[in-house]
């Protein structure tokens, strides 16, 4: 019985589950928004919380704390310097999930997962991606 068991175990072994968790946070560092389902969201965002907390503190300890879970020291450079005091006046809850529809494929429910105090190059992305290109004229 799993009662008050809080791991979510996503049908992977320890380390197979750690790793993709670590790599849906660096995703989410580099991208500022990641798309993935709504069982991976919900196991992602602890650890991405837990990263930012991380990168409020800004010691020495934090940032070897934070490269032995990411495992990648440009990743961990973005968290300190930019994600982390942007959210410097948040106490927490620095990601949102939005829930979209399912995945066309296998019916799987798909969500995004995306900082809530978004960065300023994220929104002028966002809307480079609303504005359509122009149309070419079929002959």
């Amino acid at each position: 019985m799993r009662h008050r068991r809080k791991t979510i175990k996503l049908g992977r072994s320890t380390a197979h589950r750690d790793s993709l968790l670590a790599n849906q946070v660096c995703s989410l560092i580099e991208h500022h928004r990641i798309k993935t389902t709504l069982a991976k969201a919900k196991a992602t965002k602890p650890l991405a919380e837990r990263m930012v907390t991380l990168g409020k503190r800004g010691d020495l300890h934090a940032r070897r704390t934070a490269i032995s879970y990411l495992k990648q020291k440009d990743i961990v450079k973005v968290l300190f310097e930019k994600i982390a005091p942007a959210a410097a006046n948040r106490q927490g809850g620095y990601t949102r999930i939005t829930k979209l529809g399912p995945r066309q494929s296998d019916s799987a429910p798909m969500a995004y997962l995306e900082w809530v105090d978004t960065a300023p190059d994220l929104e002028t992305k966002i809307e480079a991606e609303v504005i359509p290109s122009t149309t070419s004229s079929k002959k």
